[in-house]
């Protein structure tokens, strides 16, 4: 195997210049070898107002969107188990009394968190690691894109992740996917950078092996991403992999990942590791096939969309491996969670960087063009870079009025994993904390608001809808074969109802309101958030609900 090429037009131009940078090529010219280099210049208050500030300004909007109004809604299930686990790890006695410390996926994010969570679980802590952690991937997705295409489409992609509801909302929540999604964009510049390397590019594809093999042990679906690099090598003409390469990058990717099932023997749960497994792999559909196409795209936004595909269809000439190496890394993730039967809201936000570095293509090749206005060439080039800023700014703000509607949006009494907090969670949890006796042991109809409670209430929650059947339900909950006869032997005294599981499993939602009016429940507690009971019936209707019961 020969050692990674490409083609002169293929490498990325340096800051500032036409070549690689996305815009329509120009003559090449041949430069002759200077005896002796000039010496690099140092940065002038025009290299700061054309890069720095721009990107400074790029990442304080990025900031803001992920700090505005963080904690207004408390955390949700998967927020509260994270949150929860790290606190465990850091040592949180009551964190560890309800949540495990090894669960259904690899604990790095968990253990990062828990460096700040010494003092006891907190939820604005917890989310604030999650928001650096979005601010960071925005950097790296403007090095990404300006490695590959110029200075100009980098501020571009770093502007539209900065601004992207679907990147801005998770990563305003304590999940996996934001660490994972950081780690797989550091993956890919380095196989950018392996790819352009003049010389052996191996510690760059080495460096690509471990910062995926880093985004594995955040969410292990990341080893998807996997199959995209794979295709691409096989497919791609211009680049070429040494089996030595390939070898030890596998090597580096698999030594890594290793630390999770190591964590597992050693701490002598590896029986653990196998339940989670057998439950991923069995466990019923949550969404449909098309669940995807009806959620992502507007949440990537569809100027973006847009952007990205006539950039495609405008610079076809100029197509190449960039382009093959970002659809590749986008289509691996797209068709496995599409054709997988588990699906969920922040599964494809790895795809939201190289998805924002297209369209910061055809953005930066705007401020490329070449505008004939008689003899005026500098006024016309002038006035086709404001031209583009305006198109940008136009596409940005078609991204950050939805993200800021999101995140002043009312409650509602349904409920998408995954795409914000819990409204009534907090507070319900809350009161569970102050007025439930220790000892005292609640029955939520579904999990989702079980965790929340023990989160917020520090008591055990258990949830009829967990199944008692091992391959449909996670290794972590217990189930509840006979609730009625465990209410009539006096083991639960509260019974929870919340809309959310009443919207998604209304079958769970009624054996709830059956079981109180059975076992003469009592409403003890009413969440303070209300919403609308349907489009068509305003009344407003409480989304938490816990009534205290007594056997029969």
């Amino acid at each position: 195997m020969t050692r990674p090429a490409y083609s002169a037009s293929d490498t990325a131009a340096a800051p500032g210049t036409g070549v690689g940078s996305g815009g329509p090529p120009g003559p090449v010219e041949a430069t002759a070898v200077r005896p002796t280099a000039r010496p690099r210049r140092r940065p002038t208050a025009s290299w700061a107002l054309r890069s720095a500030l721009p990107l400074t300004a790029v990442l304080a909007l990025a900031a803001f969107l992920r700090f505005w109004q963080l904690t207004a809604i408390g955390l949700n299930s998967d927020e509260a188990v994270y949150t929860g686990t790290a606190a465990s790890l850091a040592g949180d006695p009551t964190m560890q009394t309800v949540f495990p410390v090894f669960r259904a996926h690899p604990v790095l994010f968990a253990s990062i968190l828990s460096l700040f969570l010494r003092g006891g679980a907190d939820e604005f802590t917890a989310r604030a690691v999650a928001a650096v952690i979005g601010v960071l991937t925005v950097a790296v997705t403007y090095l990404l894109a300006r490695r590959l295409y110029g200075r100009a489409a980098g501020l571009a992609a770093a502007l539209l992740l900065a601004v992207m509801p679907y990147h801005v909302v998770v990563t305003r929540q304590v999940l996996l996917d934001g660490l994972m999604t950081l780690c797989a964009t550091v993956a890919l510049y380095c196989v950018v950078r392996y790819v352009q390397a003049d010389r052996d590019g191996l510690p760059w594809l080495l460096g690509a092996a471990g910062a995926l093999g880093a985004a594995a042990l955040a969410k292990e679906t990341a080893l998807v991403l996997v199959c995209g690099l794979y295709v691409f090598f096989v497919l791609s003409r211009s680049v070429r992999m040494r089996w030595r390469h390939a070898v030890l990058a596998t090597g580096v990717l698999a030594l890594v990942f290793a630390a999770f099932p190591l964590a597992l023997w050693l701490a002598g749960r590896g029986g653990t590791g196998q339940n989670y497994l057998q439950w991923q792999l069995f466990r019923r559909a949550n969404h449909p096939m098309g669940f995807y196409a009806t959620t992502v795209p507007q949440a990537l936004g569809w100027a973006v969309l847009a952007a990205a595909v006539i950039g495609l269809v405008w610079l076809r000439r100029r197509n190449g491996w960039r382009e093959g190496l970002l659809l590749c890394w986008i289509a691996a993730p797209v068709l496995f969670f599409t054709l997988w039967p588990v699906k969920g809201f922040p599964y494809l936000l790895p795809i939201a960087p190289p998805v924002a570095v297209l369209a910061g293509r055809t953005l930066g090749a705007l401020a490329g063009l070449r505008l004939r206005t008689g003899r005026l060439r500098v006024p016309a080039r002038r006035l086709s870079a404001a031209g583009a800023v305006l198109v940008a700014l136009a596409v940005a703000l078609s991204l950050a009025l939805p993200s800021a509607a999101r995140i002043t949006a009312p409650p509602k009494g349904s409920f998408l994993a995954g795409s914000g907090g819990l409204p009534g969670g907090r507070e319900a949890g809350q009161w569970v904390r102050d007025h439930v006796p220790d000892g005292a042991r609640l029955l939520a109809a579904g999990p989702s608001v079980a965790n929340v409670l023990q989160f917020y209430g520090g008591k055990p929650v258990s949830a009829l809808s967990v199944s008692v059947n091992r391959l449909y339900r996670n290794p972590s909950y217990t189930p509840v074969p006979n609730p009625d006869r465990s209410l009539r032997d006096g083991e639960f005294q509260y019974l929870v109802w919340d809309s959310y599981t009443a919207h998604r499993a209304p079958f769970y939602g009624a054996k709830i309101r059956q079981l109180v009016d059975k076992y003469h429940g009592a409403t003890v507690y009413t969440s303070a958030v209300r919403v609308p009971a349907s489009a068509t019936d305003p009344t407003p209707a409480p989304v938490i609900v816990i009534y205290q019961v007594r056997a029969s």
